[in-house]
């Protein structure tokens, strides 16, 4: 198969997951829990007080940020998918990092920009400790995020030790030059 094919596989492929099994839980909240309402399995109980799926809804940005701005991060969402969309193709066919990255980030903005569009409001479901509740969606754009740093670190550190910048791992054979 043409390693381009495979590289749109991998980016619509995670992207698709992530919308689907984001818009499944969302859809799954909104029909068993009413509005307000948390649940927790019986035999998970004991971490009530910790975590729990709660039905709530975020007219803001990720974690409950910016609360009444659903136009502005409507717009931004769909110039967010723009950039990932226009700027995939363009991207080294080695980097599968960035590429799993993008895939992440796009399937977590459809995910939350269907529920802009649909409902006017994102529906968020996940309650831990005290953050804010989020869902699917704000995760997937997290873990996205955190999977780019982790590929941009990594080639770089590559690049550096390739380069002669960073030494390996200290030989501890090799003793230290004495002074004197």
């Amino acid at each position: 198969m043409n390693s381009k094919v495979k590289d749109f596989l991998l980016f619509y492929g995670v992207s698709s997951l992530s919308v689907a099994f984001d818009q499944w839980t969302k859809w799954w909240v909104r029909e068993s829990i009413p509005f307000g309402g948390q649940w927790l399995p019986e035999w998970l109980a004991w971490l009530s007080p910790y975590a729990r799926i709660v039905h709530w809804y975020n007219s803001g940005a990720a974690f409950g940020m910016f609360q009444n701005g659903n136009l502005v991060f409507t717009i931004l969402a769909f110039v967010v998918i723009g950039v990932l969309v226009y700027y995939f193709p363009r991207m080294a066919h080695e980097d599968w990092t960035l590429k799993l990255a993008m895939g992440l980030q796009l399937g977590g903005a459809a995910g939350n920009l269907i529920d802009r569009l649909l409902m006017g409001k994102v529906t968020d479901f996940i309650s831990v400790s005290v953050f804010p509740v989020f869902n699917i969606a704000d995760a997937s754009i997290t873990v996205g995020v955190i999977v780019l740093l982790l590929g941009v670190w990594i080639k770089e550190r590559r690049e550096k030790l390739e380069n002669g910048e960073v030494p390996a791992v200290a030989d501890a054979s090799v003793e230290p030059a004495k002074e004197g």
